[in-house]
């Protein structure tokens, strides 16, 4: 049986925590991870372990964007599928969700409140 909080109102200081960045955080507390723990860790989207192998798939891309991918693989000595696979693992990472969120909000609210 789960027990109900007892607090009506939230005593975070959300207005705080909204304005900080990760350098105002402390981590001293926080151990590093290892590379053996991150060996052993499982990927996960959507809460559903992700395989660490690589799966083949039929896909349907501009040609233009293939002829990007074969050019730009040549002097660097990768295969074009590598170099797409990399670009797109590149582009998923360094998207953060919540930071793209955060400002689509808050360009929202500017433009109802002028």
């Amino acid at each position: 049986m789960s027990r109900k909080s007892t607090s009506k109102a939230s005593k975070t200081d959300w207005a705080r925590l909204e304005k900080m960045t990760d350098e105002d955080i402390d981590f001293s507390e926080i151990p590093e991870v290892t590379a053996e723990q991150l060996s052993r860790a499982t990927l996960r989207y959507g809460g559903k372990p992700v395989p660490k192998s690589k799966i083949r798939v039929n896909l349907l891309l501009d040609a233009e964007i293939l002829a990007y991918f074969k050019t730009q693989s040549r002097p660097i000595g990768k295969s074009y599928q590598t170099l797409i696979n990399e670009t797109l693992k590149a582009s998923i990472n360094s998207r953060n969700l919540e930071t793209v969120l955060r400002r689509v909000i808050r360009e929202e609210l500017q433009t109802t409140q002028a």
